[in-house]
């Protein structure tokens, strides 16, 4: 009578603890493992870490997973880091530890808020986008323009889902709202500008923290959105225990501007 052959019990009890790895969701691959039993076995690694080992790698590739999905659902329109701002440019204008203070994520925890403000063109953008980039490593982030958030509740007030999508922007742990002031289009686009972002804002405190970059001071804000009142609330809501940074310095793009050569020359005759 022939007899069943069977796999040697350290193959069926890999087998097994890759099953149970997939049942956990834990997307551990059989030569993974494998991998891990083996540099244990040559290494004569304690049962501790061989265990440190086999989790901290799926765990870091679940951690860059998580990262990825976070900087995706955020939109930036740009991919902008720290490591690539030009610090030396406006060297006198950017005070650098404070910005590196700010990567740091402690005004999320704190659920406080972040005003930049200065005029176009002196890196606001860069660094505001850098900043939440390096957010999304820990929290859930979300860049859009002042124009780009009116126009979605806009819509949503033809629509009628403007509740829904008041709870959708509220629901993100840092909320950046750039170009605030940039050429007035959020009048144009809404006339309701005022009360739209003080919805906005105001569902948002004091549980989470909102950046807003602008290039007008804060006394023009009412003149700004043609509805003082409501201008002034929205104001205190966002400037009240606030990180306010201002920005003073000379325009990135007017520099580049002038140090790119001349592309118009004379044509032959």
């Amino acid at each position: 009578m022939n007899k069943r052959t069977k796999k040697p019990a350290t193959t069926e009890l890999l087998d097994q603890l890759v099953n149970d790895f997939a049942a956990l969701r834990i997307p551990l691959r059989r030569e993974q493992l494998e991998s891990v039993l083996r540099q244990a076995e040559q290494e004569g690694l304690s049962h501790l870490h061989c265990l440190r080992l086999l989790i901290g790698t799926q765990a870091a590739e679940r951690r860059e997973r998580s990262i990825a999905h976070r900087i995706k659902e955020a939109r930036f329109r740009d991919i902008r880091t720290l490591a690539t701002f030009d610090w030396n440019f406006n060297a006198s204008a950017i005070d650098r530890v404070q910005i590196e203070e700010l990567a740091t994520g402690a005004f999320i925890r704190r659920h406080d808020n972040l005003v930049l403000v200065g005029q176009s063109g002196v890196g606001k953008s860069h660094i505001i986008q850098a900043l939440g980039r390096q957010a999304c490593v820990d929290y859930r982030v979300r860049y859009t323009t002042s124009a780009g958030l009116l126009q979605d509740l806009t819509a949503s007030l033809a629509g009628q889902t403007l509740p829904k999508r008041v709870r959708y922007w509220a629901s993100f742990d840092l909320l950046i709202i750039d170009e605030f002031g940039f050429d007035r289009i959020e009048r144009l686009e809404a006339r309701q500008a005022a009360g739209l972002l003080y919805k906005i804002i105001d569902a948002r405190s004091p549980q989470r923290s909102t950046a807003l970059v602008t290039n007008i001071d804060f006394e023009s804000w009412g003149d700004y959105l043609e509805d003082p009142p409501l201008a002034t609330a929205f104001l205190d809501r966002i400037v009240d225990g606030a990180t306010i940074v201002r920005i003073a310095g000379k325009s990135y793009r007017a520099h580049r501007a002038q140090q790119s050569p001349k592309k118009a020359k004379a044509k032959p005759k």
